[in-house]
């Protein structure tokens, strides 16, 4: 399984896509493959290693929900908690029966900053609202915080990243701390995540990756103004390839939640799709009742993020890509390898 020559199709794809990243394979405690492609920095001729960091959009929704689970396990409240009852900020139009479970699962009906059925590009959220004073979670709720309910609460799964944001300023608000801080303490820590964080673009540390967008002539230009200039609890958090890898070691030995917790996190709560169920730790493949493989994804402007963690196998593949396209590929060859398909 581990020998050159069973790697050499995934970087031939690499070259044939032109991906821009880094690749990590882990199985148990064996890593199979950890290699980086592209430029980390164009304009600096700086290439991307497998320590370079890389934002993965809403591949970060995992954390948040990591940390609701958390601060469930310590009492604070729980799955069935009203939303009036965790968080001290009117929403005047809102349902008062939404629960965090409905925010965790998308099922709360309340209305998106950014509704993927109305709207394809998310950089033209920015065009009249300045990116660079979206730095934490109360600045969205201009955004969406006196519209009126999409829909009722345990309403069918719909994407959201508001309710998101509402998740992290209950965090905050029950913590006394900033979101990013929580999470960079009570999970990155603890799951050995050390060179992760939420970090403003305009200050990124050493070592991170700029993103790039494609112009219609072929040439590259940074997304610099076409994201929030600090991620947050729906999406934008940093990590290394392996990193990310570390984070499901942590969960499944028990350094992040209790093991009830932990066996409800990591449990399907409702379908969203044939063979595809939702849970609080995001979509799931199934086989009958078995949870066959976990996935994050993310997707933003000159940003793209595929992991898989297969639970029987202890698997874990964790494709970063500082472009728009590409990760979905490379996860795919990167599966037909250690699955023998």
């Amino acid at each position: 399984m581990n020998n050159k020559r069973d790697w050499n199709s995934l970087e031939d794809r690499q070259k044939a896509l032109g991906f821009s990243g880094s690749i990590y394979v882990r199985c148990e405690a064996e890593i199979l493959f950890s290699e980086a492609f592209g430029c980390a920095d164009i304009s600096g001729k700086i290439m991307n290693h497998q320590k370079t960091r890389f934002s993965i959009a809403s591949g970060s929704k995992i954390f948040t929900a990591a940390a609701i689970c958390m601060l469930i396990d310590e009492g604070k409240f729980n799955f069935d908690s009203r939303l009036v009852d965790c968080l001290d900020i009117e929403f005047p139009y809102f349902d008062e029966e939404i629960t965090l479970h409905h925010l965790l699962t998308h099922t709360s009906g309340v209305p998106d900053y950014f509704d993927e059925d109305v709207m394809d590009d998310y950089e033209a959220l920015w065009e009249e609202r300045p990116m660079y004073r979206m730095r934490s979670p109360k600045d969205f709720l201009p955004m969406f915080q006196y519209e009126q309910m999409d829909d009722v609460p345990g309403s069918a799964l719909k994407y959201n990243n508001a309710g998101y944001i509402i998740l992290g300023l209950v965090i905050e608000q029950t913590s006394g701390m900033a979101f990013a801080d929580y999470i960079e303490q009570n999970i990155f820590k603890k799951a050995g995540m050390f060179a992760s964080g939420y970090f403003s673009a305009d200050v990124l540390p050493a070592n991170t990756a700029a993103g790039y967008i494609e112009n219609t002539d072929g040439s590259w230009k940074s997304n610099i103004f076409s994201l929030p200039a600090k991620g947050g609890p729906d999406c934008g958090a940093y990590v290394t390839a392996e990193d990310f890898g570390l984070l499901w070691q942590a969960l499944r030995d028990g350094k992040i939640l209790s093991e009830e917790m932990k066996q409800e996190f990591l449990k399907p709560q409702m379908s969203a799709a044939e063979d595809i169920q939702y849970g609080y730790a995001g979509y799931m493949e199934t086989a009958g009742k078995t949870v066959v493989k976990y996935i994050q994804m993310g997707y933003d402007p000159g940003v793209n993020f595929r992991a898989v963690h297969y639970p029987n196998q202890d698997y874990t593949i964790v494709v970063c890509s500082n472009k728009s396209d590409d990760a979905y590929e490379m996860l795919k060859e990167a599966e037909s390898l250690i699955l023998d398909e």
